[in-house]
């Protein structure tokens, strides 16, 4: 049996285990609970957060509410993404909607060192990627290889053996992605002045630390500038020693 032959088999086992199902739905539910709120939001006109505008996601996000229609028509295409994602028969659509947002959502978040959204959005990328794989079978169509025909698939029947193995892969993935995302950058800038000063206490170099805060805060200078000026703080320290 040929590879696609083989991997549609294997989706088609996968599809119809009844908690893999189960946990579809759920990752439909929950990817379009994020969006609704934020998306709506952007619809009204209202700011998305009350960041400071020195903060690096706050001046971003300050920038985009003044960019006009601009602002809106995201609102819109997020609640679009979401609804279309809690209707069954477009699901298909709505992930494809969702996905580009969000991962574009989850590299902002991490080139900024955004709390808010530094673990929510890679796991929001995780599902969303999830659901495409889920929905293999009227995707596959758009991939550069040949299918096996529909009517020589085999039907499976229901199966209630719950799926331990990729559960259990699922919390491991969860466990590392969140192990990694915490502890992957050495200073970040926080949302407040104060609660990026709270982690000078633990640094391996408070002084710098304050540095940086400050440079973030108070002067409003770029994540790169900060980070040089923390850097450069770091090795006037290790010089006065």
């Amino acid at each position: 049996m040929e590879f696609p032959a083989k991997l549609d088999q294997l989706h088609a086992h996968i599809k119809a285990n009844r908690w893999m199902r189960y946990f579809a739905v759920f990752n439909r539910i929950a990817l379009a609970a994020g969006f609704l709120p934020s998306g709506f939001v952007k619809i009204i006109g209202e700011r998305f957060t009350d960041l400071s505008n020195n903060q690096p996601m706050g001046h971003y996000l300050e920038a985009l509410y003044h960019t006009g229609y601009y602002y809106t028509f995201i609102g819109v295409i997020q609640v679009t993404a979401a609804i279309l994602l809690l209707i069954p028969r477009t699901a298909v659509l709505g992930v494809l909607l969702y996905f580009p947002i969000i991962l574009n959502i989850c590299i902002l978040s991490l080139s900024v060192r955004f709390d808010g959204s530094l673990l929510s959005s890679p796991f929001m990328v995780l599902s969303a990627l999830f659901l495409l794989c889920w929905y293999y079978d009227r995707l596959k169509y758009i991939l550069p290889f040949n299918h096996p025909a529909a009517n020589q698939l085999q039907q499976q029947a229901v199966n209630n053996k719950f799926p331990w193995l990729f559960f259990g892969g699922v919390v491991a993935a969860v466990l590392t992605v969140g192990f990694v995302l915490t502890n992957i950058y050495e200073i970040k800038p926080r949302n407040t002045l104060a609660d990026c000063r709270t982690q000078c206490g633990s640094s391996k170099n408070p002084k710098a630390c304050y540095v940086f805060c400050d440079c973030i805060h108070n002067q409003g200078q770029p994540l790169n500038k900060s980070l040089d000026e923390y850097e450069e703080a770091v090795k006037n320290t290790a010089q006065a020693r």
